[in-house]
């Protein structure tokens, strides 16, 4: 998608040089090629929605062995994406093309720019993964099938492929004999000696098991069907060779979904700190007003994907004598230890808690102590909308975890705004499940307008 960028951006470039400089027919505009190219730079999104459109981002298409079927779609994108151009540029008088030819130009250029683009990538790519080992993904492969040798042969002779032979789980008549020497006796042993990134399956045995085993280790899981004819109602039906194989993902969020999601936090979380900044300096001074030797943010360990432990911050909201203290350690503290069973049997809440201070209540309520999280997004520990960060200690109560622990942890969720404190333990973990299973780009501009809504109305907030 980047390099596209840079493609698009180039041809506006060329076509707006071809006929300011190589076109002999006389113009009556100031000729000032970088303020061109500037006002053209807001109109890249438009064009990059015109190729996602036409599937130049679905992998069937990236890495099919037929480039026609890409420059086909290539130069139709490239027609209609100019077309939505000139018609944005119609209807909003921004005078981006000072003549019409240019955009004639530009859309040949486009054309060219694309399919070129695309290639120069698609040959470094072949080159890493044909010269850098770490590039690819380590592939161990389990089952007693004639597809184990199949899919042994093509990983080992094609390393352009994106995978790299890691190890083998089955009996040596199904494994190449050049290749034996891969051979692993189980599947945890593989994985423990690996380093695996992907799992394939080739028979039906314990089919289970192997999944909950790439669940657990955070790995792709494929399972090589016994029979072409079947469909990719299970997952996606991708071609390995000549082999077909269906991908069943623990989440979408993975590969590029994961790189476009990390750039919009980046983006908006940047973008939403800075206006931030201020209201944030503000609580600050008041903080250190109140309490001035107590420190006016909180930091806690929580976990994130792949079990990653990271610092987590916020403003304090308790007292200054319960900072830090655990529910336990703070209610016996202060001589009321009945409170713990009632604490933990209203899914970590009480009403009026005794250990939030009057600032804190303002805070919880408004959902402000929140905002030095934005710092997190931006580093990367968590993204914008995702599951609740998990403390450490809460684990043994998540059955299902290692699902929980395949995606970065958010500033804000789906069971966050579905009623956030207002629903019971059970139905915020079955809310953050259904995130990870069915994560969508849409489904995050959801929940964020959503978020909106139930800050501005303090809906659930505690």
């Amino acid at each position: 998608m980047f390099g596209d960028a840079c493609a698009i951006l180039l041809s506006f470039l060329v076509g707006y040089l071809i006929r300011t400089h190589l076109d002999q027919r006389p113009f009556y505009f100031d000729a000032d090629p970088w303020q061109f190219v500037f006002s053209m730079i807001l109109m890249i999104p438009i064009f990059l929605v015109i190729l996602a459109a036409f599937g130049l981002y679905r992998k069937s298409v990236i890495l099919s062995n037929s480039r026609w079927q890409e420059i086909g779609r290539l130069f139709l994108a490239s027609v209609v994406g100019m077309m939505a151009i000139i018609t944005v540029d119609f209807f909003f008088d921004l005078d981006l093309f000072p003549v019409r030819i240019m955009a004639l130009y530009a859309v040949a250029s486009c054309f060219i720019m694309l399919t070129l683009f695309r290639g120069t990538i698609r040959l470094g790519r072949s080159f890493a993964l044909k010269h850098n080992r770490k590039a690819a993904l380590r592939v161990v492969i389990i089952g007693n099938s004639k597809n184990t040798e199949y899919l042994a042969d093509y990983i080992a002779a094609y390393p352009e492929s994106g995978f790299r032979l890691a190890g083998i789980v089955a009996g040596a008549r199904h494994i190449p004999k050049d290749l034996r020497r891969k051979q692993y006796s189980s599947l945890k042993e593989a994985l423990r000696k690996t380093r695996a990134d992907v799992i394939f399956q080739t028979d039906d045995r314990r089919t289970e098991y192997v999944y909950r085993q790439a669940v657990e280790h955070h790995l792709l899981y494929y399972f090589v069907p016994s029979t072409a004819a079947i469909t990719a109602q299970m997952g996606e039906l991708e071609l390995v060779g000549s082999t077909p194989a269906i991908l069943v993902k623990v989440t979408p969020l993975a590969g590029g979904a994961r790189f476009a999601k990390r750039c919009g936090d980046i983006i908006f979380g940047g973008l939403i700190l800075l206006v931030a900044a201020i209201p944030m300096g503000i609580i600050w001074l008041i903080e250190k007003c109140a309490n001035p030797h107590a420190p006016a943010f909180y930091s806690e360990t929580r976990l994130s994907r792949y079990n990653r432990r990271f610092k987590i911050y916020k403003f304090r909201t308790m007292k200054p004598e319960y900072n830090g203290l655990s529910p336990e350690d703070a209610f016996t503290k202060m001589g009321k230890p009945h409170l713990i069973k009632k604490y933990r049997a209203g899914g970590d809440m009480i009403p009026n808690d005794p250990r939030i201070s009057k600032l804190g209540k303002f805070l919880r309520a408004t959902s402000l102590d929140e905002l030095p999280q934005l710092l997190n997004v931006v580093k990367g520990d968590i993204s914008l909308v995702g599951p609740r960060a998990l403390v450490p200690g809460e684990l043994h109560h998540y059955g299902d975890r290692s699902l929980l622990l395949s995606v970065k942890s958010g500033l804000t969720g789906l069971a966050q705004v579905s009623g956030r404190r207002d629903i019971s333990f059970e139905e915020r973990r079955a809310l953050d499940l259904y995130y990870i299973q069915n994560w969508s780009i849409w489904l995050d501009l959801r929940i964020i307008f959503r978020t909106i809504g139930a800050v501005i109305l303090c809906k659930g907030a505690k």
